[in-house]
């Protein structure tokens, strides 16, 4: 049997997909032969890099009624992640991602996720609102804002949450799912007025605030209404800043990298896994480094995702 809805450590809502990578690297996708398949979307790896890490885990999302739906639930169940919140959606196919792999710092993504992504059919009568309101940790995304209903599903949670526990509002900007950047502000603005955790690099900083020095982002994000705002900064490592006036600014772990993609997604799981273990703040920031220095090493992103065990040898080891 599922664990009741009231015993979540996590419950994650948005987006979710098939992810198919190519198994040559530094090779353009025209050139490609040979594919791997893995499960694939935001808030589905965080839920999954969560479970990892021995939490209780599931997400909120739709899929396409197809066999890839199938997949991705198979998937879920197979990472130890809930998906008794998953359902179909017969109109709409399961999405598809492509991406490149150029180490050590290019990893173009191509979204297939027209005419429209079934993760962005979420309505609000059919939330569990029971669920969202006992979970130790709720996190919702950017992209579950840029179109309707998931938009007004993903306000109408957040306001019924109102703040309970930890409320993460990880800004997950992608371009393309908006017509326009200024159309996002309003959304990501109501969305931080609920969050008491905002999780973002610099470019989804400055489309939620306007600024983009890594400091005044996050300054920025704490006047909007978080307890605690989190600037990924690529090379130069995340500055996080508490309200209560703690800070920590750690450097990123070195590894080779092999596939930046799906990095942050293994952060934002240990990220969760830190603050449900009540570490101070600046152990949170190393431990989630690690996981993410970890999966950037890997080709995929949610099968990467790292167990304690091994995080933790590689914080003990620099």
């Amino acid at each position: 049997m599922p664990e009741p809805a009231e015993h979540f450590d996590l419950i994650t809502m948005g987006r979710i997909g098939v992810d198919l990578y190519p198994l040559q690297t530094g090779v353009p996708l025209p050139q490609v032969e040979t594919f791997g398949k893995f499960l694939g979307g935001s808030a589905a790896n965080v839920a999954v890099a969560a479970a990892r890490l021995g939490r209780d885990t599931a997400v909120i999302t739709r899929t396409g009624n197809d066999p890839f739906g199938t997949y991705l639930h198979q998937q879920l169940k197979e990472f130890g992640v809930d998906d008794r919140f998953v359902t179909p959606v017969d109109a709409y196919p399961t999405p598809i991602t492509f991406c490149e792999i150029f180490p050590p710092d290019d990893f173009p993504l191509y979204f297939y996720r027209r005419p429209k992504a079934p993760d962005l059919e979420i309505h609000t009568d059919e939330l569990d609102f029971f669920a969202i309101r006992s979970t130790r940790i709720f996190w919702i995304t950017g992209t579950g804002l840029s179109e309707e209903p998931s938009r007004s599903a993903t306000l109408a949670a957040l306001k019924a949450r109102d703040k309970a526990g930890i409320t993460v509002f990880d800004l997950d900007w992608r371009p393309m799912f908006w017509q326009d950047p200024e159309t996002a502000r309003p959304y990501y603005r109501e969305a931080l007025s609920h969050a008491t955790v905002a999780v973002g690099n610099l470019d989804e900083c400055e489309i939620a605030t306007g600024v983009r020095e890594p400091r005044a982002c996050a300054e920025a994000l704490l006047e909007a209404g978080v307890q605690l705002a989190v600037v990924k900064q690529g090379p130069k490592g995340v500055l996080a800043v508490h309200r209560d006036g703690t800070t920590a600014e750690v450097p990123p772990v070195p590894v080779e990298v092999v596939n930046g993609l799906g990095a942050g997604d293994a952060f934002g799981g240990s990220l969760c896994h830190g603050l449900l273990a009540g570490w101070p703040l600046e152990k949170t920031m190393r431990y989630a480094n690690a996981a993410g220095a970890l999966v950037a090493s890997r080709l995929a992103c949610s099968s990467a995702m790292p167990t304690e065990s091994e995080v933790a040898d590689l914080v003990a080891r620099g």
